[in-house]
């Protein structure tokens, strides 16, 4: 009998991939907004403890030099720079989904033999929410995996027997884990495509084909096809689970487009009041042994960084998807899974 760990696969994400649950919250589960928190603060402390260490002391460069000018000045143009380049990557994208009438009424009729064929599928009309339309594609998969176990329980052949039943028991155990996750899930919030990565259908693909072939001999007509009907809804799973992510990542673009667009506007105004109005003597005294100076110049520097922040949190969750998605049909990337 081929071993276990061949056979089934860990029901999440994070279990499969072999990294820590600390590192997958920061690049996918966290928000978004909050991550560029930790990250402007972390700047903010580490600058703040650098220019009270190092010398010459902050306060002798500010007044013998145009060193916060030079600095903010630099700011400014970094920041309109990088919010239209920004919004003009999102914008690019978005221009993908515009078209004339004619390709327009082709998306729309390709959209809707994948919803005939997954009515038929399914047996009931496809769900208009997102979330519920996983759960079904899921929900059938289940079913046809404990229809293939029952009719296996009956065949002569032993190996065959102990492999499907650890096989679906692995299947019917993650599409629990799965559908439990996209109950009531929004779409526009992370939590349906996260839920939808823990589903790990492509090698479930490569355990029907394996299978298939390997006890071709001892299968009858009726396991073969409940085998291929069984890969058939797995197979509808990948290219649905591939349009909520291209959704998803549209949706992202936008959400970051505006938000850098709301930040670089106090940026803007904080790096032009840094340049035209402080300098050595705007903020005397100190605290705690740190020169306000110090703490007013670094809270500055961090707040014209928030756009940046910004960019560079959506970015980490969008290409640790994109790098974790690559292949749609059943082909294995990570070591992890080897």
């Amino acid at each position: 009998m081929t071993d276990k760990t061949d056979i089934s696969t860990a029901n999440t994400m994070r279990e499969r991939s072999g990294e820590s649950r600390i590192k997958l919250w920061l690049l996918l589960r966290a928000n978004r907004f909050l991550v560029s928190i930790v990250l402007t603060s972390a700047v903010f402390v580490a600058f703040v403890i650098a220019v009270a260490v190092l010398d010459p002391p902050f306060s002798q460069q500010i007044e013998s030099g145009d060193m916060t000018d030079t600095m903010f000045s630099t700011m400014i143009t970094v920041i309109v720079t990088g919010t239209t380049l920004v919004v003009t990557i999102g914008q690019l994208v978005l221009s993908q989904e515009n078209g004339p009438l004619g390709d327009q009424r082709e998306r729309m009729a390709s959209s809707m033999d994948v919803r005939d064929f997954t009515e038929e599928l399914i047996g009931s009309p496809s769900p208009a929410d997102p979330s519920e339309f996983l759960r079904q594609i899921i929900g059938i998969t289940a079913q046809r995996t404990t229809a293939l176990r029952e009719s296996i329980d009956k065949n002569d052949n032993e190996n065959l027997r102990e492999e499907v039943d650890e096989f679906a028991e692995s299947v019917t155990g993650n599409a629990d884990t799965v559908r439990d996750q996209l109950e009531d899930a929004q779409f526009g919030s992370f939590n349906v495509l996260f839920a939808a990565l823990n589903f790990n259908y492509s090698w479930k693909i490569f355990q029907v084909e394996r299978l298939a072939n390997e006890y071709e001999e001892s299968l009858n007509e009726e396991e073969r096809g409940l085998l291929d009907d069984l890969k058939t809804a797995l197979s509808l799973f990948g290219p649905a689970r591939e349009h909520i992510k291209t959704l998803y990542f549209q949706w992202a673009l936008i959400d970051l487009s505006q938000m850098i667009l709301y930040a670089a506007v106090p940026a803007l105004a904080v790096a032009g009041i840094m340049v035209g109005i402080v300098d050595a003597g705007t903020f005397p005294g100190s605290t705690l042994g740190l020169d306000h100076i110090i703490l007013v110049v670094g809270g500055a520097f961090a707040v014209t960084l928030v756009p940046f922040m910004l960019f560079v949190s959506y970015v980490l969750r969008i290409v640790t998807i994109a790098k974790r998605t690559l292949a749609i049909e059943p082909l294995i990337l990570r070591e992890s899974q080897r």
